[in-house]
């Protein structure tokens, strides 16, 4: 039985001969291989009209006569205009009145814009107008060093920043200024936008609702008719306004692609082509703005693809995240440890220090209370904490905010109701209510008398919006949406710049989180071992489309989680040991750290020398095994699975596994496309630690490798 749930797995390393790969047309190379050559820069027009904001990958090109307006929005890796048509560089909503910023009227055609009519274009006499600009550096939104162990990217990222600044020609909107903030990267076809407004009359403002990005882009599908679902444009759009999700896509909660009522000769007989781009809050925030004060909007980021494929979609949205938000990078080993008990935590700490492990979570049902101010647990957790931290081991724990009920006075108050209940997770505190301010105050005093060093954040604000009056922290409901995120984020900041590791099961990365999870149903973990395994994989196989490795976790049940009984846990573990390693290969191989939730690593030497060669192996190729994956073919059960780690800046260019998981030894040659590895011609391969072969590369940069893997026992192979 024991041999029919191992799992097999062939390993591959690439080192290189030759240069980077160039662009097809054998100009400047792929970005995504080197993306060196492509510096950001800031300009103004030949005549002056214009500001032009350039990588050499994409081009934003600001008209600033007669008005401010985006005039041109060009992807230059395929030559093709993004734009079509003349918006406002964004709209503002307040006291009650509508206002546009900036701006050019009079385009005859929404279908396209022709450089001719750009001339003819007239200023919007109701708008906020452009009267200046500054062009710098780019700006870190918060504090960030790296500690742990995780790519050496800058902060805050490479680049240049373009603030515009507007002012209203009406004397009862004497004293507020708008500034948008553009800023593009060096390296990536990225652009971001974030407006502010200042209030510097005698008398306080309400922004009651913002739009801060709008773009007439080209439609991305013709239809006479409305089909059942559009095509999206390819644009990628992100802001860090996301919560209630565990992808970009499901927690998105500010990109809306509507329909334009003014492109009058689009094909779609109804007008219904969704090709208008506008970024706004789905509520409020309906915000005070005091004599003096100011208030900023969330950061919009738009992502520039240059292919339909899926893998080179997913390279340039992980590279984006690697870039603007590079606490991500961070991966350490972790125990999720099921106990505080002093005697089971000092044991765990020396475990982790033998085996390698990095750090521990005291998890869900450890009974770690962050809340308990009582100075004796207060003095009982800062003791653990030294005692990890003199082996070099970080400790941490779990904590749940939201979906559980706390009182009638503290809880959301449903706007349909007016009662509690109905909230995104049933019942959720209000972080603008009592109860929720001291919750912050309580959780960081903790962290501070602590030193505690990770917070896994459960439960983190989902986008309840409340309707009550009498919490301190909101007016209403039209604010309470607001001030909510606004809550739970600058707490993340604040977590962000004093190193504490977030994990946060939602997609909170652009706020400051580290890790959410790989994506996985929880009950998966009471199965059997043996599909465990398989199920496993495909979530780490399906999870690092849109993440780097780095950014997700998977679980592994040391002791029972969810029910399943003996059938389903590892525990006693020397009596698992082929499931075990199984685990442990598969999750470091992806580059992926679970969380191995149970009281101990080992219980025999058996168990403590399996644990200490994977992690000694995994540290030993840590940096490609953190690097980007190359999805080769998704497990089924039915014949080899496996991936490709790639790296052109590494001496490893490459690492691929493949796995077998059948009850029959595969024998097979497959097809090793070694294009993002940067290799040209040739590379070197290595079977396992042993010599390396030299393999010419196709022109499809591809190699044809013989892979032998018998029926479940493992077998590795190192390839240079």
């Amino acid at each position: 039985m024991k041999k029919a749930i191992t799992a097999a797995v062939l390993i591959i390393i690439i080192v290189g001969i030759g240069a980077c790969a160039k662009a097809p047309d054998g100009g400047k190379p792929d970005w995504l291989i080197d993306p060196s050559p492509y510096k950001a820069e800031i300009k103004a027009s030949a005549d002056g009209r214009s500001i032009v904001l350039s990588n050499g990958l994409i081009r934003r090109t600001i008209r600033i006569v007669p008005d401010a307006a985006t005039v041109e929005f060009r992807n230059l890796m395929t030559d093709e205009t993004i734009l079509r048509a003349v918006r406002p560089e964004a709209a503002l909503t307040i006291d009650g009145k509508h206002y546009e910023i900036g701006g050019l009227r009079g385009q005859p055609d929404q279908a396209y814009l022709l450089p001719a009519w750009i001339e003819t274009l007239t200023a919007d006499p109701k708008a906020f107008h452009y009267r200046s600009h500054e062009v710098g550096a780019t700006q870190a939104p918060f504090a960030y060093a790296r500690k742990r162990w995780g790519s050496a990217a800058p902060w805050p990222p490479p680049g240049r920043s373009l603030i515009l600044r507007f002012e209203h020609d009406s004397p009862a909107l004497k004293g507020i200024e708008v500034s948008i903030r553009y800023e593009i990267y060096d390296g990536l076809p990225l652009l971001s936008k974030q407006v502010k407004v200042e209030n510097s009359s005698a008398r306080a403002v309400t922004l009651d609702t913002f739009t801060s990005e709008i773009l007439a882009v080209v439609e991305p599908e013709v239809s006479v008719g409305v089909p059942e679902q559009w095509e999206r444009p390819g644009l990628h759009v992100d802001s860090d306004y996301a919560f209630a999700g565990m992808s970009p896509a499901s927690a998105a909660r500010t990109v809306n692609w509507v329909a334009d009522p003014t492109f009058t000769t689009q094909v779609n007989y109804d007008l219904k082509t969704p090709c208008l781009l506008e970024c706004r809050p789905p509520l409020g925030p309906d915000a005070r703005i005091a004599p003096g004060g100011s208030f900023e909007t969330f950061r919009t980021f738009e992502l520039v693809p240059d292919s339909r494929d899926r893998e080179r979609k997913g390279l340039a949205l992980r590279r984006m995240y690697r870039t603007v938000a590079p606490w991500v990078s961070e991966n350490p080993i972790f125990l999720h440890l099921k106990s505080t008990d002093a005697a089971v935590v000092r044991a765990a700490v020396d475990q982790c220090a033998e085996a390698g492990f990095e750090m521990i979570i005291l998890s869900f049902g450890s009974g770690l209370d962050m809340e308990n101010e009582d100075p004796a647990a207060i003095a009982r957790m800062k003791e653990l904490a030294d005692c990890a931290h003199a082996k070099g081991i970080e400790l941490g724990g779990y904590s749940l905010l939201a979906s559980r009920a706390i009182s009638e006075a503290d809880d959301v108050i449903n706007p349909k109701t007016g009662k509690r209940g109905g909230a995104i997770f049933g019942d959720s505190p209000c972080l603008g209510g009592v109860w929720g301010r001291d919750y912050f105050r309580k959780i960081k005093a903790f962290f501070e008398r602590t030193g505690f060093d990770i917070l896994e954040h459960d439960g983190s604000y989902p986008g309840d919006v409340c309707a009550s009056t009498r919490h301190p922290g909101h007016r209403g409901p039209a604010d309470s949406q607001w001030t909510q995120w606004k809550t739970i984020t600058d707490f993340y900041a604040w977590c962000r710049a004093r190193n504490i590791y977030l994990n946060v099961p939602d997609w909170y990365f652009l706020a400051g989180s580290s890790k959410t999870g790989i994506g996985y149903r929880e009950v998966n973990w009471s199965l059997p071992r043996d599909r465990q395994i398989i199920l496993g994989r495909q979530n780490l196989y399906d999870g690092t489309w849109e993440k780097t490795p780095s950014m997700g976790w998977t679980f592994v049940p040391l002791v029972e989680y969810q029910g399943g009984g003996a059938a389903a846990t590892l525990e006693p573990l020397s009596d698992h040991l082929d499931a075990y390693e199984a685990h442990l290969v598969q999750n470091f191989g992806y580059g992926v750290q679970a969380c191995y939730r149970g009281t101990r690593l080992y219980d025999a030497a058996s168990t403590r020398a399996l644990v200490k060669k994977w992690v000694a192996w995994y540290k030993k190729y840590r940096d490609i095994l953190n690097s980007d994956v190359i999805h080769l073919r998704r497990p089924d059960g039915r014949d080899l699975d496996g991936i490709l780690h790639a790296n052109p800046g590494l001496k490893e260019k490459g690492l691929a596994l493949f796995f077998n998981p059948t009850d029959a030894a595969i024998e097979k040659t497959v097809r090793l496309p070694l294009y993002y590895t940067g290799l040209t011609d040739a590379a070197r391969i290595r079977e396992g630690e042993g010599p390396s072969r030299e393999y010419r590369l196709d022109r499809g940069f591809s190699i044809g490798l013989a892979v032998r893997l018998p029926a479940h026992g493992f077998a590795w192979f190192v390839i240079e």
